[in-house]
């Protein structure tokens, strides 16, 4: 063969591939457009039996020099690349990716900012047990310029034999709490039908680990526009948070905070695995503020110090911490709460060493 055909060769080749290309490209405008139908209409993107059909037609018509093997290796390169395109063109459109907002939120709850570069830390005890229980923490926090309280009024326990929580009652000592020292209050409301009330009484809706994906929830939280603190399962991966995010992002409801509170591994000396690495993913992902929860990610109040120090560190806008002005009487998670004088020093050095603002 002369070098002027093996030339021909050459630029024949090169145009089959240009068409290969033009055809291929052809193709995903096609699948982008059946993508759109089906996602309008709630139906999956991936057609595991459409697609075995598509292989066993091109099969068929195989004439060579490839085997049937290579065609349906080919293909299903192809048929993946398309799928994955089609994915990735559905995170485009989430409203908590920062490819549809690319500026950090900052969320100001009665003159409280959270997000961008404000540092805050959120604290109280685990549960409000009484009037007294929380005035008494309310007031030291207060003191030291710790602007949002935050305390449960309705625990989600694992046993139901063990304490859920004074309920509609711990909603209005943390409301008559609030009001005196002036701070932002917050607590966990388990079922859509809390919510109302809860508008009346916090300023803050927190959603825990096990609510995570309760869905009907997510959208009451949603339709009810308060802000929102929505805490990783425990098993939950980064994308099953973004995607509960969504949830509300999509009634309207642009007030939401990720929170980050440990993960479960087969660690044992800790409550659970503080998930470092999750802050600076979601910050790179996400542009709702990041927050982490020291105290229950690791159950233990001798390390919240150095756990703080490298949430922080990590790019979090703020920790949440639990106090209790006597955690050996706490009536849940006592082994992770700090007492007052304790927490005065907790905050004191991650002040002095210029962790928060």
């Amino acid at each position: 063969m002369s070098n002027s055909e093996l030339e021909s060769l050459r630029k024949s080749l090169d145009e089959i591939n240009y068409q290969i290309l033009e055809l291929i490209s052809k193709r995903a405008e096609i699948v982008e457009k059946i993508g759109a139908q089906k996602q309008k209409h709630g139906l999956p993107r991936f057609d595991p039996v459409r697609e075995s059909t598509m292989l066993e037609n091109l099969v068929s018509r195989n004439k060579g020099p490839f085997d049937d093997a290579t065609v349906r290796h080919l293909f299903k390169q192809i048929f993946k690349a398309s799928l994955e395109m089609l994915e990735e063109e559905h995170k485009n459109h989430l409203l908590v990716t920062r490819k549809r907002k690319n500026e950090d939120t900052v969320i100001e709850v009665k003159g409280v900012k959270i997000g961008g570069e404000h540092k805050i830390v959120m604290a109280g005890p685990c549960t409000v047990e009484s009037y007294g229980q929380l005035r008494e923490t309310a007031e030291a926090l207060k003191t030291l310029g710790v602007d949002v309280l935050r305390a449960g009024a309705y625990k989600s326990r694992t046993s139901p034999y063990d304490f859920q929580g004074l309920g509609q009652e711990g909603l209005e000592i943390l409301k008559r709490v609030g009001d005196e020292f002036g701070m932002v209050t917050m607590s966990e409301i388990m079922d859509s039908s809390e919510l109302r009330a809860a508008a009346d009484y916090i300023d803050i809706v927190e959603i825990g680990a096990k609510n995570m994906q309760n869905f009907s929830l997510l959208k009451a939280a949603g339709d009810a526009k308060l802000p929102v603190v929505l805490r990783r399962g425990r098993s939950a991966t980064l994308e099953e948070l973004l995607l509960s995010a969504e949830y509300i992002l999509d009634r309207g409801n642009s007030q939401v905070m990720l929170m980050e509170r440990g993960i479960r591994t087969y660690e044992t000396w800790t409550r659970s695995t503080l998930d470092i690495s999750a802050i600076p993913i979601l910050k790179k992902e996400s542009h709702l503020p990041v927050l982490v929860d020291v105290s229950n990610s690791t159950g233990r109040r001798d390390i919240l110090l150095p756990c703080a120090k490298a949430s922080l560190a990590a790019g979090s806008h703020g920790i949440l911490v639990e106090v209790h002005p006597d955690p050996a009487l706490s009536l849940t998670d006592a082994q992770q709460q700090l007492d007052v004088n304790q927490f005065v020093e907790f905050f004191r050095e991650l002040k002095s060493s210029g962790f928060l603002n």
